[in-house]
């Protein structure tokens, strides 16, 4: 088993991880595609805001995908550098950030959901280990997501940690 990690934005060279607008409908900030031979075991997750705008922020699997920016294979990467490449499926219809259209979901998996609060500065990051025996697992040909929904648009980081 290896283990990987993934942002919602192209992996940094030059500059710093780039944040993404939420926008004001519900929106993808990242997913994640288990091909049809492969689960993936979440480790960990979490986001950082630029702004305290009331919100949801949840992670989910799901049966249909959103349009995505693609990933590159180098913006999944391996937390060991000896491990083999993610065996995740990369397309604009797969693993990827920044969703254009959400797709019609029919069926969920909730793993986490923070309700943002504009009054409370302690809600501008959030970060979460499960618990070996709670890590929640995504079936084989899934989709994992990461949304956001806020009233006004902020600036959101988000990233998955897992095994695969």
């Amino acid at each position: 088993m290896h283990r990987y990690k993934c942002w919602n934005g192209p992996m940094p060279t030059s500059g710093a991880q780039a944040a993404v607008t939420t926008g004001t409908t519900i929106k993808t900030m990242l997913q994640l595609a288990t091909p049809t031979t492969r689960l993936l075991q979440i480790i960990a997750w979490g986001f950082s805001v630029d702004a305290l705008q009331s919100g949801v922020v949840e992670m989910l699997q799901t049966d249909v995908a959103a349009t995505v920016t693609a990933h590159t294979a180098s913006g999944v990467q391996p937390l060991d550098p000896n491990a083999p490449p993610s065996l995740l499926t990369l397309s604009t219809t797969a693993t990827g950030y920044t969703s254009s259209a959400e797709g019609t979901i029919t069926g969920t998996r909730v793993f986490d959901s923070q309700q943002i609060s504009s009054a409370s500065p302690d809600n501008l990051s959030y970060s979460y280990q499960f618990m070996p025996d709670e890590r929640p697992i995504v079936g084989v040909s899934k989709f994992l997501r990461v949304r956001a929904f806020f009233g006004t648009a902020v600036n959101l980081r988000t990233w998955v940690t897992w095994d695969e």
